[in-house]
């Protein structure tokens, strides 16, 4: 049977990732970047697009796993009739090269386990030249190059184009191995310590969560968020993926496949609030400063996503050699998305750098200037048709959210002025705006009849989109018509007991065909209009629904099908644990303050 997306566990060492099935096979990893050409891709296809598995001879699925406390660093545990062994996983922090390590350990007994290491450069085309050199087999295809070696040395071989060794550990006894990349054209890099390198990585992660601030209710599946979000940091940028893998599907067998190894600005704001909430101001500030050196320019050139390093052109091809998870096709690179006209990123973007200001993150030069430049920009395209949030690909609409999110631009300019009065701007300017963009999203896109916001401006369409109105401020929790919207999307929307975020039965809406599960962070934004419109009780009852289906180390995906319980969608997603954080905060954060 082909793996299931929640059967997979992420370790990485914050420039890429991998990710490590519950049969001990890394099935997808991309070097040296999470945007490179995965090695590993047989989570898109089979056993010969790559992988590399260590296991127990004739073991299936491992007996338990789980991250060490407070750290990415991965155990695997089979116990077999002859023993028990442990197989820890993890990606050190580099220096200069990307090191797989994977340290075998003796349980009880005596297990002989067989490791297979299948390279596929290119997503899984291409098929390496290999060679011994000093007791490591290097592998060497055009710009990708790796060197395997193990401590002590094992004996391996070569066969079916795949390195294989088979070795035997009693109690106590440990074999590590470690899987370096470098450019073909470079000399190796220096040996890492794959023992050193587990100690100092487990010490540094514990080091890292001790900063968090949070020590309420459900603390453990906080931590493994923001352990998350900050796994999915591109530390040289400080630009977080939206995930580590693209074109895990939407609907098992379904077109809804996309890559998601870019940074959103749809998660700006929300992101910004979770660090700064949790005590993360350093990461909080990276992120910061990677929004404002991904948006410099025209702001008529503002993107919704960008590449890890504020990259602008991503363009979307499809690899026809993957047969895709669980023969989901087609399997995407690039996004094509980013071409897109989406007015609601310009909210975003003016509301975290008012969080940002207001929060008292270092000051940052010209960025009142890059803000005022964006509301000039809006005062003439406001009125447009764009996407919308959820990046549909029907046709330009007139949604309600993103006329939301212009509101929130010119409120945050407004307010910026109110409280630093010795900035220029056009404040009287800005407040017709704001009062503008409010009078027609409350006319046009009101549905009184049935006494909800609706998706677009005279649709009868729902989207949770909608749910952020509270949140934004755009009206207050209390009001009869946000109270009416709650209510209508949850009844519209509903998924057995979860949202979808908008309803795919009109396929002219997102132009796609077929359908996709719950998406996660709308039911968490359910939550949290749950809890501000006083129903608190509904509001923690669905949270810890939503917490209980995260898979056995803690992770969630895009989105879930409540109906077979599995996850959908890109894994693991930042929107979703970010949305965690957020709403665990929300709920508990009066009593889990530190």
């Amino acid at each position: 049977m082909h793996p299931r997306i929640e059967d997979y566990a992420l370790i990485g060492d914050e420039q890429t990732a991998a990710l490590v099935g519950t049969d001990g096979s890394v099935d997808w990893l991309c070097l040296p970047r999470f945007d490179s050409a995965a090695c590993f891709a047989r989570m898109l296809g089979d056993e010969d697009n790559g992988h590399w598995r260590i296991a127990p001879v004739g073991a299936d699925r491992c007996t338990r796993r789980a991250y060490r406390r407070d750290t990415l660093v991965l155990d695997t545990e089979w116990e077999t009739e002859h023993g028990a062994v442990r197989v820890t996983d993890l990606m050190p922090q580099r220096d200069r090269a990307p090191d797989l390590v994977r340290v075998v350990e003796g349980l009880d007994g005596e297990v002989t386990l067989h490791s297979v290491l299948k390279l596929r450069f290119d997503y899984g085309s291409i098929v390496p030249w290999m060679r011994r050199s000093d007791g490591h087999r290097v592998a060497v295809a055009g710009p990708d190059s790796t060197w395997l070696r193990s401590e002590p040395e094992v004996h391996s071989w070569g066969e079916d184009f795949a390195t294989h060794a088979e070795f035997t550990v009693k109690k106590g006894e440990k074999v590590a191995f470690v899987l370096t990349w470098h450019p073909s054209h470079e000399e190796r890099p220096p040996l890492v310590d794959p023992y050193d390198a587990l100690r100092h990585s487990v010490e540094d992660w514990r080091a890292w969560v001790s900063h968090c601030r949070y020590d309420g209710p459900y603390r453990d599946a906080v931590v493994r968020s923001l352990i998350t979000l900050k796994a999915l940091t591109y530390a040289p940028t400080g630009g977080i993926v939206a995930a580590p893998t693209t074109s895990l599907p939407e609907e098992p067998g379904g077109v809804r496949n996309w890559d998601y190894r870019y940074c959103w600005l749809r998660d700006a704001t929300l992101t910004l609030n979770a660090l700064l909430a949790a005590g993360y101001q350093e990461e909080a500030e990276a992120w910061r400063n990677w929004l404002l050196r991904a948006v410099a320019g025209d702001p008529a050139d503002l993107q919704i996503m960008y590449g890890l390093a504020g990259e602008r052109r991503l363009p979307e091809f499809e690899l026809p050699w993957l047969s895709g998870f669980d023969g989901s096709a087609p399997v995407r690179v690039g996004n094509d998305a980013v071409n897109q006209l989406q007015l609601d990123v310009y909210g975003e973007v003016m509301d975290s750098l008012s969080l940002a200001r207001e929060s008292g993150l270092s000051p940052q030069p010209d960025v009142w200037a890059l803000q005022s430049a964006l509301l000039d920009f809006l005062r003439t395209h406001w009125q447009q048709p764009d996407e919308g949030l959820w990046e549909v690909r029907g046709g330009r609409r007139q949604f309600v959210h993103s006329k939301v999110m212009v509101w929130v631009a010119a409120d945050r300019a407004v307010r910026t002025l109110e409280r630093h009065p010795e900035l220029d701007g056009d404040l009287d300017g800005w407040r017709e705006l704001r009062d503008e963009v409010h009078r027609e999203v409350c006319e046009k896109g009101y549905d009184r009849d049935r006494n909800t916001f609706t998706q677009s401006y005279g649709s009868r369409e729902l989207d949770a989109a909608l749910l952020l109105i509270p949140r934004v401020g755009f009206l207050p929790p209390d009001d009869p018509r946000v109270i009416g919207t709650i209510d209508a999307v949850r009844e519209e929307l509903s998924h057995n007991g979860f949202l979808r975020r908008y309803s795919t039965d009109d396929a002219q809406v997102d132009g796609l065909p077929g359908d996709e599960g719950a998406f996660l962070v709308c039911s968490f934004w359910l939550a949290d209009a749950l809890h501000m419109t006083g129903r608190t009780k509904e509001a923690r009852e669905l949270f810890e629904r939503l917490v209980g289906h995260a898979n056995d180390v803690g992770l969630l995906s895009e989105e879930f099908d409540p109906v077979t319980g599995r996850q959908l969608g890109n894994f693991p997603q930042a929107f979703s644990h970010i949305g965690l954080v957020n709403t665990a905060l929300a709920l508990f954060g009066e009593d889990g303050a530190g």
